[in-house]
């Protein structure tokens, strides 16, 4: 119960002050990754000696400004999916809850971006610019060579990981916490509302994917 209630109390965390607090520390370790790793390799150190960095600084600069817009755009939606998901089932939670829930749990996808630097500075330590990006800590893409799959598939293989059925579990507490009903209830709700959207996502990458 004491657990629960620590719990709880965060989920009721200011949602503002929290969306900034994590759109800086995204930005911080996306900052890290690309200057001790994405940087380091051959392939950028070519184009740095050919002077060819300007449009790449652009890229990243870019990457960089669209990380509240991104955040903005996926809490939203799946807020939405996990609203509609709870008024299916009969149960009455607030969208802002819901959106609540989607930031905080969100969080934990910093993890393995955190791995992967970890990864590429201490044991991988000479990758070049395709290894890094094929890469993904703990998801069905590590488990097959990179080389061997078709380029639309890296996508779905690395979204099919370890920390995925995590979020979904964070997911399902979250609404359980908010519905104040069975846990079971909240597994429903987000197994029937979340989990087909995100797996129906996947196939339409692979079907547009050129």
């Amino acid at each position: 119960m004491h657990f629960e209630k620590k719990v709880r109390e965060f989920f009721e965390i200011d949602k503002r002050l929290y969306f900034v607090f994590l759109c800086l520390v995204t930005f911080l370790v996306l900052l890290i990754k690309k200057n001790f790793v994405e940087n380091e390799t051959a392939a950028f150190e070519v184009l740095e000696s050919r002077g060819q960095m300007g449009v790449l600084n652009l890229i990243n600069a870019l990457q960089y400004l669209s990380i509240p817009l991104f955040y903005l755009w996926k809490f939203t939606l799946t807020a939405l999916i996990l609203w509609l998901g709870s008024f299916a089932f009969g149960y009455k939670i607030s969208y802002r809850k819901c959106w609540q829930i989607a930031m905080i749990a969100e969080t934990l996808f910093l993890v393995p971006e955190m791995l992967k630097v970890i990864y590429f500075t201490y044991v991988s330590t000479d990758p070049n610019l395709f290894e890094i990006r094929a890469f993904y800590p703990i998801s069905l893409m590590n488990l097959l060579d990179y080389e061997e799959v078709a380029s639309k598939w890296h996508y779905p293989l690395k979204a099919l990981n370890v920390f995925e059925l995590i979020y979904w579990v964070i997911l399902m507490y979250g609404v359980h916490l908010a519905a104040k009903k069975k846990g079971d209830v909240a597994v429903m709700i987000v197994l029937f509302s979340y989990v087909p959207i995100f797996l129906l996502w996947l196939w339409f990458y692979v079907s547009v994917y050129k």
